[in-house]
């Protein structure tokens, strides 16, 4: 996909949150013109219908390891695992539909939870890795926020023999390369980082996969990204960490899903399958599967 491009999306929703002072986050929101009634093929399947067909629709972004991918035709991913815990606690099967990364995430939501694309694509019942927001919920009205299930944040890896003492920060990508996914948060992060003075030590690649095989390959000395996504791909000779970001609004945040709003039951089960998996502790098991540090979500 166009990889991290769509939690830049989300965090610029995120951004516009942070800059609104009100103490109710909704307090500034005009409200939307109600959706109008469609047919059940359009807004999705209520939890009876669900049940009865014994399966549910989880949307997750395509290519996007270590959260959600296909290997051998077989969907992995963190994500992919904790639809399956949620599908498990309400009696039916997890079924994928991967998606790629729309302009926005008001753009995925409508595309994949209520209201559908204007060609092809299909509704899902579940749409993982959201980022939640309550200033942002109050702008999609049609969709219920909901399933906090984990915090995501930026970190730098780097080359441990190119650092052997100090580990680096953004003031040494003024002189030292550094990878980053292109029109990612951290793109635009480092790309305004004293007054752009990091620009020409910045190798943009179309993933986070690319970033981390450039470090690993000694072409760049490190990157910068989502944790998960530098975790996952660490070579021997990398190290990751988390420094003070200067000026970062938002560098970290909590995930859940979307559900459709017309079904608060369906939102409801699936909040509870979560916080019961968040609690006994395979959510985190999840994480520590696939080599990552589990950071726990604000609920």
């Amino acid at each position: 996909m166009s990889g991290f491009r769509t939690t830049f999306a989300a965090i610029a929703g995120l951004l516009f949150a942070v800059q609104a002072q009100a103490a109710d986050p909704c307090a500034d929101h005009i409200p939307q013109p109600k959706p109008q009634n469609v047919g059940r093929d359009i807004v999705g399947q209520d939890m009876d219908t669900i049940q009865d067909q014994g399966h549910m629709l989880f949307a997750v972004y395509e290519d996007h390891a270590p959260y959600s991918w296909e290997e051998a035709g077989k969907p992995r991913g963190v994500d992919v695992d904790i639809a399956r815990i949620i599908a498990q606690d309400l009696g039916v099967e997890a079924r994928f539909n991967f998606i790629a990364a729309g302009e926005n995430l008001e753009a995925d939501l409508r595309n994949n939870i209520w209201k559908g694309a204007l060609i092809g694509g299909r509704i899902s019942n579940v749409m993982m890795r959201v980022p939640y927001d309550s200033a942002f919920k109050c702008r999609v009205e049609q969709v219920v926020f909901t399933g906090q299930y984990a915090a995501e944040s930026i970190a730098i890896a780097y080359d441990k023999q190119s650092y052997p003492e100090e580990k680096p920060v953004p003031a040494y990508f003024r002189f030292d390369p550094v990878a980053v996914e292109n029109d990612s948060i951290s793109d635009f992060y480092l790309s305004s980082f004293a007054g752009g003075q990091l620009a020409g030590k910045m190798q943009r690649f179309p993933d986070m996969a690319g970033a981390m095989q450039a470090l690993n390959d000694g072409t760049t000395k490190a990157a910068m990204g989502p944790l998960g996504q530098l975790e996952f791909g660490l070579g021997g000779n990398a190290a990751v960490h988390q420094p003070p970001l200067a000026g970062f609004a938002v560098s970290k945040w909590t995930l859940g899903v979307a559900v459709n709003f017309s079904y608060r039951p369906l939102s409801y089960a699936v909040d509870d399958a979560v916080n019961y998996a968040l609690q006994d502790g395979r959510i985190a098991d999840i994480y520590e599967s696939y080599g990552l540090t589990f950071q726990p979500p604000k609920r």
